[in-house]
């Protein structure tokens, strides 16, 4: 008898029985400047937590979570075992340079900014053009996220100029409040469903991209690096940890 599975469902903690087809190792960067809540969106989505009281992210923080997913984008529906490294970029200035050492080898961005902050919005479109200037592809999946849905009286940029400036790059836009849980899971679905299409379709972009494959990404222990497959890719994101360090001393 064929899956039957409401859109989007997800199954977390699953044991694996053996290596299946679809099993990818999926890297997502969440950029946007300094404090519009990329930190806590994605402790929402792994933890299911919220904690308004986080320092502002220095360099990279990264989190991971495991999961079978099933995407009614694609046909016939497959189950996707899907192991997810989410990026949690700094922000500020000062680090930019150094965050884009990480995008050509990111499959997904989430491009967050603040609904109470105009300027967060305005650098929506620096943030863009990073991209499309250093990712794997001067197209690459992306959605444009809203934050801080729940502060009502707070809010100064308007959903309709936001749509339309989304339009204008044929870029998926969704709000979200980190706070309140509300969007947080539709948000990395969203994105999610847009990446395992374009995989689904282009199966040379997993023999392309190494984070793709199993045991190629990277995982951090205690901040050391482990588990590469690739020397070059193991120095230069060793030599960013590095700059990082020069940078908060």
């Amino acid at each position: 008898m064929p899956l039957s599975y409401p859109k989007g469902f997800i199954v977390t903690n699953c044991r694996k029985t053996k290596q299946m087809e679809n099993d990818l190792n999926l890297k997502f960067l969440a950029l946007g400047d300094s404090g519009v809540g990329k930190t806590c969106l994605l402790n929402q989505y792994v933890d299911g937590k919220y904690n308004g009281k986080l320092a502002p992210t220095v360099g990279i923080d990264i989190r991971e979570k495991s999961f079978q997913y099933i995407s009614e984008k694609c046909s016939p529906l497959k189950v996707w075992e899907i192991h997810l490294q989410l990026w949690d970029t700094a922000g500020q200035e000062r680090f930019r340079s150094l965050t884009s050492t990480f995008f050509r080898d990111a499959i997904g961005f989430l491009l967050v900014f603040d609904l109470t902050n105009e300027n967060s919005f305005l650098n929506v479109r620096d943030w863009i053009t990073q991209l499309q200037n250093n990712a794997y592809t001067t197209d690459p999946d992306m959605i444009i996220i809203g934050n801080k849905k729940d502060l009502i009286n707070e809010r100064v940029v308007d959903q309709v100029r936001v749509q339309q400036f989304a339009q204008q790059y044929n870029i998926q836009y969704i709000e979200t409040s980190a706070l309140e849980n509300i969007n947080i899971t539709e948000s990395m679905e969203l994105l999610l469903d847009n990446v395992i299409i374009r995989m689904d379709k282009n199966k040379d972009l997993i023999k392309q991209n190494p984070f793709i494959k199993a045991n190629s990404s990277i995982i951090l222990t205690n901040g050391n690096m482990s588990n590469y497959n690739n020397e070059n890719q193991k120095h230069q994101h060793t030599s960013y940890y590095e700059k990082i360090k020069l940078c908060c001393n």
